[in-house]
């Protein structure tokens, strides 16, 4: 049996600079961890964690819509002590949608073995938390 996580966030900046901490390394890493990413259909996304057992999660992107979807495979690699989530066993779906200047992000993470969904879940808001907080900072004129 697998389960669902949905979250949604509001994040003070657009949609496209949202879209930036999915797709740029740099920026990717200030919310979730030092990620290798390939930001094209077929691409490698690898973030391994920092906290706990140090797992890696090792995902493909699936789908591309500039600025408004990404979808990707997520799982672990085999980590002691990592979740029973083999990579590509499950999918996660961000939508990006503008509104009053900022970008409501609803992720959708499907798949996941039911009794994972709790703490997939929980780790999902933390991290969210963390892309709001980053994404919505002022940032310097490039």
């Amino acid at each position: 049996m697998s389960d669902v996580v949905e979250q949604t966030v509001r994040i003070e900046a657009r949609p496209e600079t949202v879209w930036e901490f999915f797709t740029d390394p740099e920026l990717l890493a200030q919310w979730w961890g030092p990620a290798e990413v390939e930001p094209r259909p077929g691409g490698l996304l690898r973030v391994p964690m920092l906290d706990g057992p140090r797992p890696v999660m090792r995902g493909e992107f699936v789908e591309f819509v500039p600025y408004e979807r990404i979808v990707f495979t997520f799982g672990w690699e085999d980590t002691p002590g990592a979740p029973a989530i083999d990579p590509g066993a499950s999918l996660v779906e961000v939508t990006l949608v503008p509104e009053d200047g900022g970008t409501v992000l609803t992720l959708r993470h499907s798949g996941l073995p039911a009794e994972l969904t709790g703490e997939t879940g929980a780790g999902w808001a933390g991290l969210l938390r963390g892309l709001s907080r980053v994404a919505g900072a002022p940032r310097p004129p490039a």
